[in-house]
């Protein structure tokens, strides 16, 4: 996977097929979305986040944050053992979607969340990006399926 996505169609430069489109509704991508694309142990996984990856990628709709980007190179590198270098030009890679920084505001929203929700803080910090991004969907195992928050709906794609 890491070899072939890097390219892309029809002569398009990489930031040309990342760049967000506002007209069309934008999707967070979880890191486990990210990790399941490089996951060779778990082929029908890896082939529905592969597919998710390259729809967004060339819808130009996918929205990653900084955070998603650090737990796809922790987990890459630790669970399924990707080599650190590779880990890090998929990074890059994956900083052409339209990137989240998280703010202050962003911080103190995510703690709200947490206390109210119960979700853990760092899924929290992921649902706020997901809701200041504009995000209509957010795709990610880790959170419960279904639910919506502030215009967002958590989405597991491998149910």
């Amino acid at each position: 996977m890491t070899a072939g996505m890097g390219r892309t169609t029809g002569g398009a430069s990489a930031e040309a097929v990342f760049r967000p489109d506002v007209r069309l509704a934008r999707t967070f991508l979880d890191s486990n979305i990210l990790v399941y694309a490089e996951d060779s142990a778990a082929p029908v996984k890896q082939k529905k986040a592969i597919d998710l990856i390259v729809e967004h990628g060339s819808k130009r709709t996918g929205v990653v944050s900084l955070q998603v980007l650090g737990e796809y190179f922790f987990a890459a590198t630790r669970k399924i053992h990707l080599d650190p270098g590779t880990a890090r030009s998929q990074v890059e890679f994956y900083s052409r979607f339209h990137l989240v920084e998280p703010t202050v505001s962003d911080v103190l929203a995510a703690i709200d969340l947490h206390r109210l929700h119960r979700f853990s803080y760092w899924d929290s910090l992921i649902l706020q990006c997901a809701i200041r991004s504009g995000c209509r969907v957010l795709l990610s195992e880790d959170m419960q399926h279904g639910q919506e928050f502030n215009g967002v709906k958590i989405v597991n794609p491998f149910l």
